[in-house]
C-alpha cells in the first residue's frame, strides 16, 4: 500500500505528534507499505521512507502566520484564498499516486487553516484516495483557543465531520470530545493509542532484540526470568511445575531459562534432558524456554540484563546457594523476586522478597505469585502497559487491521 503522512512538521522536529508520525511511518516500513511523509519543516530519518517538503505546510511558515493573524482577529481575506487554492494544487499533484493519506491534527486544530480547506475540499473530490484524520488535539474543545476560533468559514471546518474520511484519536476520552464536536456516532471513530518502543527506550542489545523475535516473548504475561545455569542445585523442576500451574491463572506465562548446562559436572546434561522431557511432560513447549537450546555460545551479560528489564517477576527455587546474585541484579531492575526459603536468601532478602519451601506445592507457589502481580499497583501498571502499549503490539493488535479496513 502506498501511504501517504501529512502534518505542519516532522522529525527531527521534536514534538509528541511528530513522533507519533515517524514510529507509524517505521511501522507501516517494516510491514511493507510504501511511506512518503509530507511537511512543511523536517529532514529524512529514515533510508526507506521518504520525506517531502512543503514549506507552506508548516505552521509557522511566515505566509501563513501571517494569514493566521488576520483569521484570529475574525478576518477573513482574499490572501486565505489564494493560499488554499495553492496548497489544493500542490497536495492534489502530491497525492495523485497514493492509496491512503494520514493527516495528523490538520482537521481539527487552527494552526494553518488553509491546509486544512484544502485538504477540506480535496476530499470532496472524486477518485482521492481514503483519507484518515487523525485527531491528537482539537481546538474547538480548548478553552485556550477559543478567543481565536469564529463562527462560519474556514473554522467551521475544524468542526465539520469531514465526509468520506475516517476519524482516529489516540485515547476515550479524545473519542467522546470527537463524537461531541463533529456530531457523529463514537463507534464511528476510531482509538489507536500512542505507544513506547520497548527495545528502544531499554537500548536492547541486537542479540536480545533476536531472542525477543525468536521466542515472542513480548506476549508473555507475566514473563518469568530464571537466570540459572542448567544444573540440579538450581531447582529448575519445580520452576516448570510452578509456571505449569501460573499458567492456568495467566494463560500467556513464560518463562525464560537463561543458563547453559553447568560446567563443571557430566551430569549436567542428563539433567538438561530430564528437564526438556518434563516441559513436554507438563505441555510447555512454547511457554518454557532455554537459552541454552537456542545456542550453546555465551550469553553476554548485557543480554542478561535486558531479560531483567523486559521481565516481570524473578523465580529463584535453588536448593542451596553461597550468595544468590539473581536477587541483587533483581533489585537493581526493580523486579519483584520469588524464592526458595533457604537461609543465605532470607538473608540477602531479608522481608522484602517473596519466599517459598521448596516443598510447596506448586499451585500455592503460583497463588502467591498472582497475589503479588496483582496486589502492587505498579507491577499491575507495567504488565498493563507492555501488553497494550508498546508499539509493536499497537500495529499488529490496532493499526494494521485498521488499514486494511478503511482501505478495503
Amino acid at each position: 500500500m502506498r501511504i501517504a503522512l501529512i502534518h505542519y512538521s516532522s522529525p527531527p522536529i521534536v514534538g509528541g505528534v511528530e513522533s507519533v508520525m515517524a514510529h507509524h511511518a517505521l511501522l507501516m516500513t517494516n510491514a511493507g507499505h510504501q511511506v512518503t511523509i509530507f511537511a512543511g519543516r523536517g529532514k529524512p530519518f529514515h533510508p526507506n521512507i521518504s520525506v517531502k517538503i512543503l514549506p507552506q505546510l508548516d505552521s509557522r511558515n511566515a505566509e501563513i502566520t501571517e494569514i493566521k493573524k488576520q483569521l484570529d482577529q475574525g478576518v477573513y481575506t482574499a490572501d486565505f484564498d489564494k493560499m488554499r487554492d495553492w496548497l489544493k494544487k500542490q497536495l492534489a499533484n502530491c497525492f495523485e499516486n497514493f492509496d491512503l493519506i494520514i493527516a495528523h491534527n490538520i482537521a481539527t486544530l487552527n494552526k494553518n487553516l488553509p491546509l486544512t480547506a484544502a485538504l477540506y475540499d480535496l476530499n470532496q473530490t472524486p477518485g482521492f484516495p481514503h483519507l484518515i484524520l487523525w485527531h491528537h488535539d482539537l481546538s474547538w474543545s480548548s478553552a485556550r483557543n477559543h478567543e481565536d476560533l469564529h463562527d462560519g468559514y474556514p473554522w467551521d471546518l475544524l468542526r465539520d465531520p469531514w465526509s468520506w474520511a475516517s476519524h482516529v484519536v489516540v485515547s476515550e476520552i479524545r473519542r467522546n470530545e470527537v463524537c461531541q464536536l463533529l456530531k457523529i456516532p463514537v463507534e464511528q471513530i476510531y482509538v489507536v493509542p500512542n505507544g513506547v518502543n520497548i527495545e528502544s527506550f531499554l537500548k536492547f542489545d541486537l542479540e536480545t532484540k533476536q531472542i525477543i523475535k525468536e521466542l515472542n516473548l513480548y506476549e508473555a504475561d507475566p514473563l518469568v526470568l530464571l537466570p540459572a545455569r542448567l544444573t540440579p542445585r538450581k531447582n529448575i523442576e519445580q520452576a516448570l511445575y510452578i509456571v505449569a500451574e501460573l499458567k492456568k491463572i495467566y494463560p500467556k506465562t513464560m518463562l525464560i531459562v537463561t543458563g547453559p548446562e553447568g560446567p563443571h559436572n557430566a551430569q549436567n546434561a542428563s539433567y538438561k534432558l530430564k528437564l526438556l522431557a518434563l516441559r513436554n511432560h507438563l505441555h510447555l513447549q512454547g511457554t518454557a524456554h532455554f537459552l541454552a537450546e537456542i545456542s550453546n555460545a555465551y550469553i553476554p551479560d548485557s543480554v542478561i540484563t535486558d531479560l531483567y528489564h523486559l521481565a516481570d517477576l524473578l523465580l529463584f527455587p535453588s536448593f542451596e546457594e553461597g550468595f544468590g546474585i539473581p536477587l541483587i541484579e533483581a533489585a537493581f531492575s526493580s523486579l519483584p523476586v520469588f524464592c526458595s526459603d533457604i537461609p543465605v536468601l532470607r538473608e540477602l532478602g531479608r522481608e522484602d522478597v517473596t519466599y517459598f519451601s521448596i516443598h510447596d506445592d506448586p499451585s500455592m507457589i503460583a497463588a502467591q505469585i498472582d497475589h503479588r502481580l496483582n496486589d502492587e499497583v505498579t507491577l499491575r501498571w507495567s504488565r498493563r502497559v507492555k501488553k497494550l502499549y508498546s508499539w509493536d503490539s499497537i500495529y499488529q493488535k490496532i493499526l494494521d487491521p485498521l488499514l486494511k479496513k478503511v482501505v478495503l
